[in-house]
């Protein structure tokens, strides 16, 4: 018996010392990276929270699961027939108190030809997504420029962002061509026009806490990858201009009643394939308060901005960056916050104030935490000589006790 108490020091030490490393860097060692949720199947794209709840969608599944309490739950919270083939599948949700809303490329059974682009909405009823209903039916759809982002602003207002899927017509700024639904954004709910145009693809929509603005992300094609701000009757340009314009390009825009075209707030000239986007709490996460953080999918990155006082715009200490564009040659060490994810398909802050990361590479969510944040846990569990020190006593004397009883029970036999 005294070996097995041996064992169970040992792997209770092991508990207390043994820290947990996460595969990406960041790049200020005052924060932590850590592994939230692993495991997630078949290509994570975007996650909301519900409660304490997060709810993940699978882009190849077509099923939507649920982390609770600290676990991935093994049965999913809804399963629906998506065509997934190239940037097509479960692509977006937000959510309106316990009403989810759903973004996806819906197929008569699984992996079959897409029927269209749908957006549904769902009951939250603490284990399962029920009573499901057609919010908007887009029939445009195609392998590639989907979009799929979506937001909820303070009101409760809802958007979703739509690529242009191929298409070419005035809503990608050409003199011909009916409006389709492409390139857009749209207010859901309540429903209304256009809010904004010419949007070439998007993957990312965020809402200042502050000011209660829409941001936006956009792919440019081989250059001109943005950070937007989105004003309603915004135009953003595309199919004829990506990154900032000039006036040779700006005579190029057909007039489009209603919306008018705005430089990005920053433009990387060689594309990063920029995804999602989100604020920081208006308190907490410490020195970097009043940022906004960007991923890529090309390299693994999480980008940190620095608002200015305005919040309608970035401040750089580099020069190289105050043009608002990373142009070749140009370093970006200023605003690479932390690296290695893999293909980032989201970025969001959660109720509790903290960065959380999807990687669609690595089935993963990532959570950012500021060292304080976590000096509490990590003095009650991982480093502390106190509790480490208490543990092993308890253990020792409870060894010692046995030990002295068996040689007692020896002497006994033996006498």
């Amino acid at each position: 018996m005294l070996k097995y108490w041996l064992i169970f020091v040992l792997i209770l030490s092991g508990v207390v010392m043994l820290p947990s490393y996460a595969d990406p860097v960041m790049n200020d060692t005052g924060y932590v990276i850590q592994k939230y949720v692993t495991g997630i199947c078949c290509s994570p794209t975007t996650m909301a929270f519900e409660g304490n709840d997060i709810l993940v969608l699978s882009k190849v599944s077509g099923q939507v699961h649920l982390f609770r309490n600290g676990v991935l739950q093994d049965k999913p919270v809804l399963q629906e027939n998506v065509t997934s083939v190239g940037e097509q599948g479960m692509l977006g949700i937000t959510t309106v108190g316990t009403k989810v809303y759903l973004y996806f490329t819906e197929s008569a059974k699984m992996g079959g030809h897409a029927l269209g682009k749908r957006v549904y909405s769902y009951d939250w009823n603490g284990q399962q997504l029920v009573n499901r209903t057609l919010v908007k039916d887009l029939p445009q759809t195609q392998t590639y420029h989907n979009g799929g982002a979506m937001v909820t602003d303070k009101n409760g207002s809802v958007y979703l962002a739509v690529g242009d899927a191929g298409r070419f017509g005035k809503l990608q700024n050409h003199p011909t061509g009916e409006p389709d639904d492409t390139s857009v954004i749209f207010r859901l709910v309540p429903p209304g026009p256009y809010y904004a145009i010419g949007i070439r693809n998007s993957f990312g929509l965020a809402i200042d806490p502050v000011t209660g603005k829409l941001w936006d992300t956009e792919n440019g094609p081989d250059f001109g990858d943005e950070v937007n701000i989105v004003p309603p009757g915004f135009n953003s340009g595309w199919d004829v201009i990506m990154g900032p314009a000039n006036k040779t390009l700006l005579a190029k825009i057909p007039v489009y009643p209603g919306y008018t075209y705005h430089d990005p707030q920053f433009t990387w000239y060689r594309t990063v394939a920029p995804t999602g986007i989100a604020f920081t709490p208006q308190q907490g996460f410490g020195k970097y308060q009043n940022s906004v953080f960007v991923g890529d999918c090309n390299n693994g990155n999480v980008y940190r901005f620095q608002l200015n006082q305005n919040r309608d715009g970035f401040v750089f200490n580099s020069p190289q960056l105050a043009d608002k564009e990373v142009d070749i040659g140009d370093s970006m060490k200023e605003i690479v916050f932390a690296t290695g994810f893999g293909c980032i398909s989201d970025v969001m802050t959660g109720p509790d104030g903290l960065l959380y990361i999807v990687s669609l590479t690595d089935g993963t969510i990532y959570r950012i935490i500021p060292q304080y944040g976590i000096a509490h846990i990590e003095s009650i569990i991982i480093e502390p000589p106190i509790s480490y020190m208490i543990l092993v006593a308890i253990s020792l004397v409870i060894i010692a006790i046995y030990a002295t009883y068996r040689i007692k029970s020896r002497r006994k036999i033996n006498a």
